[in-house]
């Protein structure tokens, strides 16, 4: 599949300089000794062992999978098809993931689930944009999706959670449930990630845009799981803390909108009640002086709200430029920085005139 990519769009100004590595048009070939394959897994017996086959058969030795007490033979086939199998210390994708890239002691981390529905030839063109600089990738399952991959009710939830992301954090990244993820240590390192469920993939979205984490998004192929593969997910109850996670990080990421939200709706809440109040009293002269201060203090407390949101987005602007500046020294300071002498005693000429490093 060719694909040069498609940097994902933000309205955050920071977000579009932020990062350290330049976007540039060079490429740095990163070899397959570079990358670890990285494979959380609960109860993937009947297809993790080809998920590891085929990457190996693409030339990726270095395969990681971390498991969360699967209570088949998922570790036992994992190590016999070659890959080095870690026991989660706590619970939840969100931990096994972190706890995994503590141990990963190479540069680039490719990361999918274990049960068959992505592809591993499109390895390449999840790694590609990395070599250009950027430092996550987010593979779009649909692009490419067979038609019995997801559900009915899971496809509407997916595009929900995807603009309501959009709407709140202001990136569009297509697919931010998607599972399939590229990133480079240093960049996952800059994080902070808290969640242990499946929220992750959530959190790893939102958090790229907080930090200003050149993310970018392709497509790739997704296909149904396996019929002997069960799944893990629960549409509804999962679905729901993803939107409650959406919401919540917003708080440190977009606090014009959560703390905003908070008091537009303290002002309806105590607009609505005053009205009743004042239709009461007009109506049948009869007063409500409990309800009329409740709805005096609902009123008050939206709009200290609002001029909260207000502040913190304030501040929060100020943080990201800042932070935008320190980057851009540091890389000018990087580009620039001279030859020193001890650089030049760590060099020296053969007969032909031709430099070496010692």
């Amino acid at each position: 599949m060719e694909y040069d990519g498609t940097r994902a769009q933000s309205v955050d100004p920071a977000s579009e300089t932020g990062g350290v590595l330049a976007m540039t048009d060079k490429r740095h070939e990163i070899s397959a000794e570079e990358v670890c394959i990285l494979i959380p897994t609960l109860n993937e017996a009947a297809t993790i062992g080809d998920v590891i086959d085929d990457f190996q058969e693409l030339g990726y030795g270095n395969v990681v999978v971390i498991d969360g007490g699967s209570t088949d033979a998922t570790r036992e086939i994992a190590n016999e098809h070659g890959a080095q199998v870690l026991t989660q210390s706590g619970e939840g994708k969100g931990q096994a993931v972190r706890e995994a890239v503590s141990y990963i002691d190479v540069p680039y981390v490719l990361m999918l689930d274990g049960d068959g529905t992505y592809d591993p030839e499109d390895a390449e063109t999840m790694l590609e944009p990395l070599s250009r600089g950027y430092e996550h990738v987010i593979g779009n399952r649909f692009a490419d999706m067979d038609d019995d991959a997801m559900k009915a009710l899971n496809g509407v939830g997916n595009r929900l959670i995807n603009r309501s992301f959009r709407y709140i954090h202001g990136a569009a990244y297509e697919d931010i449930l998607s599972g399939y993820r590229a990133f480079t240590v240093d960049s996952f390192d800059r994080l902070s990630l808290d969640s242990d469920g499946f929220t992750i993939e959530t959190e790893l979205a939102v958090e790229c845009v907080k930090h200003g984490v050149e993310t970018t998004v392709v497509p790739v192929s997704y296909s149904a799981r396996p019929e002997d593969s069960e799944t893990n997910l629960h549409p509804v109850k999962d679905g729901g803390t993803i939107i409650l996670a959406l919401y919540s990080l917003a708080k440190t990421n977009n606090p014009l909108f959560y703390f905003g939200s908070l008091g537009v709706g303290g002002i309806a809440a105590g607009g609505t009640i005053a009205t009743y109040v004042l239709w009461r009293w007009l109506q049948y002269g009869v007063g409500h002086e409990i309800l009329a201060l409740v709805s005096a203090a609902a009123i008050l407390l939206g709009v200290q709200l609002l001029m909260f949101g207000v502040l913190s987005d304030m501040l929060v602007t100020l943080h990201r430029e800042q932070r935008r500046r320190l980057e851009q020294i540091t890389r000018n300071a990087r580009d620039q920085r001279p030859t020193t002498e001890t650089d030049r005693a760590f060099e020296y000429e053969d007969e032909d005139g031709e430099q070496h490093d010692e």
